[in-house]
């Protein structure tokens, strides 16, 4: 039975790394994001290196979509191996300004949706023994005070308050679904990432080389989490 990998949140870092890095393996690739030229120009490249891949448009931050969405990709694909969580919304950059309206939809993406992904995917998961469920974590997550100001700074608090948030989910999940003999791990991120919005210069971490860490991540399984960079 082919291997099914749904990768939520795809952009043109690390789940597109990501997604040819698994797809290399063997995988079958679900790419899902609300922008759907972007989703059709990755399942095209995709397929052009011998992936089978296909673009499921679909809003994240819906809970109700997320579950359909596993259900299409059930149905086109067949059962969901690995759950890569790459989503996030760049909104309530400022807590004093933003809305009650931001920081549901931070959360709704952020974890909602995640664990709508997972709970609507479980028992694919667990009828099958490489399963996985994987999350793309940031230093944001850390307590420490000179990340704190940097987060201010930089005016990404709602990032920062939903990775500290995926940090814990992650941890949860994998003592959760352990029983069941699903994986649950998060690689996380030290620092900007290569063709980012948040890298400038250009000179930030290869994209590349953090999917890598993921697929080590993936195959070991000798830890919940592990830092990048």
């Amino acid at each position: 039975m082919a291997r099914t990998l749904v990768v939520c949140g795809y952009g043109p870092g690390i789940s597109s790394a990501l997604a040819r890095r698994f797809g290399a393996e063997g995988f079958q690739v679900a790419l899902v994001a609300r922008n759907e030229a972007r989703l059709s120009a990755g399942a095209a490249a995709l397929r052009e290196a011998g992936v089978t891949a296909r673009a499921f448009p679909c809003d994240l931050g819906d809970a109700a979509a997320v579950t359909q969405l596993i259900a299409d990709v059930r149905a086109q694909l067949g059962p969901v191996t690995t759950i890569h969580w790459n989503a996030y919304a760049p909104t309530a950059g400022d807590l004093m300004t933003a809305s009650p309206a931001e920081l549901r939809t931070c959360f709704d993406v952020g974890v909602v949706g995640a664990l709508a992904a997972v709970q609507a995917a479980r028992a694919d998961l667990a009828s099958q023994d490489d399963a996985a469920v994987l999350i793309t974590g940031g230093g944001f997550a850390f307590y420490n005070e000179h990340v704190d100001k940097m987060i201010v700074q930089w005016n990404t608090m709602g990032l920062g308050l939903i990775k500290a948030a995926q940090h814990k989910l992650t941890h949860l999940l994998h003592h959760k679904l352990k029983p069941d003999g699903i994986f649950v791990g998060s690689i996380v991120v030290l620092g900007l990432v290569k063709g980012s919005a948040f890298d400038q210069r250009g000179d930030g971490l290869d994209p590349a080389a953090i999917a890598e860490s993921f697929w080590s991540l993936y195959t070991e399984r000798d830890a919940i989490t592990k830092n990048h960079g």
